[in-house]
């Protein structure tokens, strides 16, 4: 169990955050650190040179008023007062024979450099050289010049002041580097589990979801604007949304069963009936009549939700060609008009003007011809049902459905379109209460949707708009309802 957890913590958003940000402040304390190191590095060798150049300009000075002597004299003078170990003066000839020098007992390994002769004999006026010695602790920087005709000098000073600096500025960086570190290191781990707590919310919020957690519970949402906080919204969006669909799964699943159930009853007791009382052919042929009537029944139901379905999932894609709508609805009028003069209601189409959609066309023909078998059914005998086809100003195309029907109550209205939804008044009537459901999907599929205005008593106006069809308009719209 622990190995687990410490491989987890090792993988954990929060751990790599941690990670990013000592790594990023180490580094950059460290970039910090060696140009602050460099600079003082050079500030202090730049100020040891110059040392160096203002003993050479006294001695210049005192070689012109006093002469060589002085200057001899001098030099073991400026050695003896800075120190014998800290500062020593050569004078010596070009050849490299040295005819001076302070006292050289602790100098005796620094020779005098060929090249840096060779230079100022070439005619540079100084030479500054930096040399280590076997054995010794500090370096040594050493000026080399012309002093008189004739005559060179070598001066140098000790590096043990420099050295003994770099020496403790590492030292103070690396115990500063160490607090740093474990100060970012803490800081970092608090900024991350600060950033990450939303995350986590959100990961056991899923995690208890997937355990089997009820799907009403939701992710707490502080008053932060920021994207932890936005990825909770969306993610308890995400469950609000889960949960409905569950929700109307569940509904479906039950109205699926009901509605199965009652056709397969009557084809169970039909047929049992016939067998255990069945004499003739003739009741046996009126028991398989009944059966295939029900099946029908049934199949047609079932092809219908699979159209639903496969409509508003928009599978089985295709292209749409140019459909002239009103002489769709003209043709759907022609269609059902024998029907509606079977029940005692006029159907007429009052208005029709051209106007085309691109879509697929027994997708349409489906959807009208199930707003006009409902318009007709739920209107009793001597009403009527009338159908416009007009144009708006936006650019669509607008069906209208409108009958003198038993209407649809105020708590019914929403729900007329979801599935297998039949309002109370419609329960004696024939139908499965998906013919709403599908005629939505099939409008939507093509870019449009289905309004409806009704009230209990006072008939019902179904607008179904769809997009009119441009020149270089293409629509992939969903499979044909079978």
């Amino acid at each position: 169990m622990f190995s687990r957890r410490r491989i987890n913590f090792h993988h954990t958003l929060a751990f790599r955050l941690t990670l990013w940000y000592g790594g990023i402040f180490a580094l950059s304390l460290c970039a910090a650190f060696a140009f602050f190191y460099l600079f003082i590095s050079s500030v202090l060798k730049d100020g040891i040179d110059e040392e160096l150049r203002s003993r050479l300009r006294k001695l210049d000075s005192l070689l012109q008023v006093n002469g060589i002597e002085a200057v001899r004299r001098v030099a073991v003078v400026e050695a003896q007062a800075g120190g014998e170990k800290q500062i020593f003066i050569r004078l010596f000839y070009p050849d490299g024979t040295t005819f001076s020098s302070s006292n050289m007992s602790y100098w005796n390994d620094i020779p005098i450099s060929r090249n840096a002769v060779d230079r100022i004999i070439e005619g540079e006026v100084r030479v500054f050289d930096t040399v280590t010695i076997s054995n010794r602790k500090h370096r040594v920087r050493i000026l080399y010049s012309v002093i008189s005709p004739g005559i060179l000098l070598q001066l140098g000073q000790s590096l043990e002041a420099r050295d003994r600096f770099s020496e403790a500025f590492r030292k103070i960086f690396a115990l500063t580097m160490t607090v740093l570190g474990l100060f970012a290191g803490i800081t970092g781990w608090f900024m991350a589990k600060r950033a990450t707590t939303g995350v986590e919310a959100v990961t056991r919020m899923a995690r208890g979801i997937s355990e089997g957690a009820a799907l009403n519970q939701r992710v707490p949402v502080d008053n932060r604007e920021d994207e932890i906080a936005r990825l909770a919204v969306t993610f308890n969006q995400m469950l609000d949304r889960i949960e409905t669909l569950v929700k109307n799964i569940k509904e479906m699943s039950d109205n699926i069963a009901h509605d199965l159930k009652s056709p397969l009853t009557r084809i169970r007791g039909s047929a049992e009936i016939t067998l255990t009382t069945g004499k003739t052919m003739d009741e046996y042929q009126f028991m398989a009549a009944g059966v295939i009537e029900e099946s029908d029944r049934l199949l047609d139901m079932i092809n219908t939700m699979l159209a639903i379905s496969k409509t508003e999932a928009g599978v089985e894609l295709m292209e749409g060609g140019p459909v002239d709508i009103g002489e769709l609805v003209a043709d759907a009028c022609d269609l059902f008009e024998p029907m509606a003069e079977d029940k005692g209601v006029k159907l007429w189409l009052k208005e029709k003007i051209p106007c085309k959609v691109r879509g697929n066309i027994p997708m349409i023909q489906r959807m009208m011809a199930n707003l006009i078998d409902n318009a007709i059914k739920y209107t009793p005998f001597g009403g009527k049902v009338d159908l416009f086809v007009a144009g708006s100003e936006q650019g669509n195309v607008i069906i209208r459905v409108v009958d003198t029907g038993i209407g649809i109550s105020e708590k019914d209205l929403p729900h007329i379109f979801e599935r297998f939804f039949r309002c109370d008044p419609s329960r004696n009537q024939m139908g499965t209460g998906l013919g709403l459901s599908l005629a939505r999907a099939v409008a939507r599929a093509h870019g449009g949707d289905i309004q409806v205005e009704s009230s209990a008593g006072a008939g019902s106006s179904f607008s179904v708009i769809l997009p009119e069809a441009k020149d270089d308009q293409m629509v992939m719209l969903g499979s044909s309802c079978g």
